[in-house]
């Protein structure tokens, strides 16, 4: 966490996220860093669907027809997102932290994880296995903060 905080302050780059699934254990994980005020600009918790929309522009319609966990969902949050903080970097995670939830078609453990660096937008579909909370969240901010330092180098 450390090093990707002095990246960041190096490139001087400012990193923003949008969480859902994670409930701000992203954010949180970079604020508890001494530094953090230089790189972290904003970190929402768009936590229901109605969020989703209100703040982040989500097109009802998307939520509608693909689901909020869904790479369309993420897709639109990641981007719109990038509109509202001016960060360099972007975040959104959506996804099902269980225990329950789950369907067969997007079972417990399903997260999206968008990461949007100028134009270039990489949206990852995650599964994580463990049907615990803690761990699905604990193992989706440990992948979106590999993403975030291979995308700041």
């Amino acid at each position: 966490m450390k090093s990707l905080t002095k990246l960041l302050i190096k490139k001087k780059l400012k990193i923003s996220f949008a969480e859902s699934c994670t409930g701000g254990l992203l954010s949180s994980s970079i604020t508890s860093i001494s530094g953090a005020s230089k790189v972290f600009s904003l970190g929402l918790i768009t936590y229901s669907n109605q969020a989703k929309i209100n703040i982040l522009k989500v097109n009802k319609d998307i939520i509608k027809k693909y689901g909020a966990v869904s790479h369309e969902c993420c897709s639109a949050m990641v981007k719109n997102l990038s509109r509202i903080s001016k960060a360099n970097i972007n975040v959104s995670i959506t996804g099902i932290a269980g225990p329950k939830g789950g369907t067969k078609q997007k079972p417990v453990g399903l997260v999206y994880i968008g990461v949007k660096r100028g134009n270039k937008i990489q949206i990852i579909k995650c599964l994580f296995k463990s049907k615990k909370r803690s761990s699905i969240q604990k193992a989706t901010v440990k992948k979106a903060l590999d993403l975030i330092l291979r995308i700041a180098k």
